[in-house]
């Protein structure tokens, strides 16, 4: 695969959790640091995603945003 987005992260699948539409795939990319990514339950299906699975975490955002009050 290529792709152009440089922020790439490996990592290994550590749950995936379906919602009605919507999974979250949580991904332990090391160091303690867990990644979750929200996508549709199609694409989990046609990745075949799974806990244990590896994977490459692809971050490609014009913002990212953190607030505290």
């Amino acid at each position: 695969m290529r792709i152009s987005a440089r922020n790439q992260i490996k990592g290994k699948i550590t749950e995936v959790t379906k919602g009605a539409t919507t999974s979250h795939v949580r991904v332990d990319i090391g160091g303690g640091q867990i990644v979750t990514a929200a996508i549709t339950n199609e694409a989990v299906d046609e990745l075949a995603l799974k806990a244990g699975g590896a994977v490459i975490v692809v971050v490609k955002a014009s913002d990212v945003m953190i607030a505290v009050d």
